[in-house]
């Protein structure tokens, strides 16, 4: 089947249980054979990376000049026997900003690609379904789509609050309460990754924060091991400079074949 023909199958892979639970691992598989078939999709994802890339080389290159520096300068006047703690100084520095300016990127890369990234998964969409997302009153204005793009990040911000303060003090008691920690705060964060994945399609059609929710919930098993699969990815620092372009490809097929089927016309604010 080419590319440009996925919307013939959409019924046949609207499966739960077990089906469902293989599904979602299978999309970021899907996803990059799906670039594959269509390399005119390639700048999309290159442009958001290379971006990613400049940025985050940059911060590295001039943070850990800075820190061998400091280090440097602390480590002046001690005896050459001691010299092998400059080196551990210096490898763990490495390590650490390494890990820190991967986070970096996961959390503002999203943000200087963001435009790239919206404008490749409403190019897979017409791929996948044949067609464009009827248009939306509103979907034009600058202003509304950045203060709706805003009140997005509230909302994901409330609620990793609202549900991450309890499963942190949770997370005090031994035994059960470190369980129950551990599996919510996995949970929570495969929610979040699902609603950051599924946005760019869910967003053109104006849904409102709880039906965004909604769909990851109702999505289910599906969207639990694609999330979990996904959340994986974008946290390896580094691998995430390319794991967020293939999670945005990932989660619109995914959008595509499991939720717009569903969707009705009025589904929308």
């Amino acid at each position: 089947m080419s590319a440009s023909e996925p919307s013939k199958n959409h019924g046949a892979i609207q499966t739960g249980g077990l089906g469902g639970l293989v599904a979602g691992f299978s999309y970021p598989l899907r996803a990059i054979a799906f670039l594959q078939q269509t390399p005119r999709l390639a700048w999309y994802v290159l442009i958001p990376i290379l971006i990613n890339v400049i940025v985050g080389g940059t911060f590295y290159t001039w943070a850990l000049s800075a820190g061998f520096n400091g280090i440097d300068g602390l480590m002046a006047g001690l005896p050459d026997w001691a010299r092998f703690l400059e080196l551990l100084l210096r490898g763990l520095l490495a390590i650490i900003l390494l890990i820190a300016t991967g986070l970096l990127l996961l959390q503002f890369g999203g943000i200087l690609g963001s435009p790239l990234y919206g404008r490749l998964s409403e190019e897979l969409e017409i791929l996948r379904t044949g067609h464009k997302a009827e248009d939306v009153p509103g979907i034009g204005s600058i202003v509304r789509d950045i203060w709706r793009a805003i009140l997005f990040e509230l909302k994901k911000l409330v609620l990793v609050i609202g549900l991450g303060l309890p499963l942190f003090f949770v997370g005090w008691f031994p035994g059960i309460g470190t369980a129950i920690a551990t599996v919510g705060s996995i949970g929570l964060g495969v929610t979040i990754v699902c609603l950051d994945f599924f946005d760019p399609a869910l967003e053109r059609r104006r849904l409102r924060f709880r039906d965004k929710l909604g769909w990851v919930r109702r999505s289910f098993p599906a969207s639990a091991t694609f999330g979990l699969v996904s959340l994986g990815l974008v946290s390896i620092p580094f691998v995430n400079l390319l794991a967020i372009p293939l999670c945005i490809t990932a989660g619109t097929l995914f959008f595509c074949d499991r939720i717009l089927p569903k969707l009705e016309p009025g589904d929308r604010n």
